[in-house]
């Protein structure tokens, strides 16, 4: 009889009731919920560092706006007259220098009338005119300019042009300054002034360019 009445009884839930087939479902959707906005936190944090990363190449690239360069690309010599006599040593000449602009920003480059000086000795001997133009983005921007040089401002005590000539050639430098702007996706517009340092060997034998130097 006593073991008849030790009967085994089911420990019955915390609360006092047995968990039902719809709360076991219930607390499967409530996971599954969870699980869901853990992933989807996941994808934004995801696609807000991608749209930095994004932002800041297009920052450190696009947006980064660099000098352009100007350089004389190469010389045609027209005209060339020089002497070089015991009384006086003089030249007189007359070329098409190609002004290059290189432009490796993403918005185009322009620029205003320009100077371009040419000095032998740092004497100045000539200029010409850089025409206003616009480089466009990624390009270079090519520039025909007819020069005019001449020694009638040099003087026998400042200069060794005689002894220059007697070599054979006529080293001259010149020099120039763009004032423009780079303008970016035409909302953002950067001020940029690049400059020109260029020495020029001109042969006098073959009446054409030796040597180009710019910097």
């Amino acid at each position: 009889m006593a073991e008849k009445d030790q009967q085994v009884h089911p420990l019955a839930p915390a609360n006092g009731h047995p968990r039902s087939d719809e709360e076991s479902v219930s607390l499967q959707s409530e996971e599954l919920k969870r699980k869901k906005r853990i992933k989807y936190a996941v994808y934004i944090a995801a696609f807000a560092v991608f749209q930095t990363v994004v932002i800041l190449i297009f920052a450190l690239t696009v947006m980064r706006v660099k000098n352009p360069k100007v350089r004389i690309g190469k010389v045609t010599v027209e005209t060339m007259d020089t002497s070089n006599t015991e009384a006086a040593a003089s030249f007189n000449l007359r070329f098409i220098a190609q002004v290059t602009v290189k432009n490796t920003n993403f918005g185009h480059f322009k620029f205003d009338n320009a100077t371009m000086s040419f000095l032998y000795d740092g004497v100045m001997v000539g200029e010409a005119i850089i025409p206003k133009a616009r480089a466009r983005a990624r390009s270079t921007k090519k520039l025909d300019v007819t020069v005019e040089v001449n020694s009638s401002a040099l003087t026998s005590t400042t200069t060794g042009l005689g002894s220059e000539l007697s070599s054979g050639v006529l080293t001259l430098n010149s020099k120039a300054k763009l004032k423009g702007k780079v303008e970016l996706m035409k909302v953002m517009k950067k001020k940029k002034s690049p400059e020109m340092n260029c020495t020029l060997i001109l042969n006098l034998s073959t009446r054409s360019l030796q040597d180009l130097k710019c910097k």
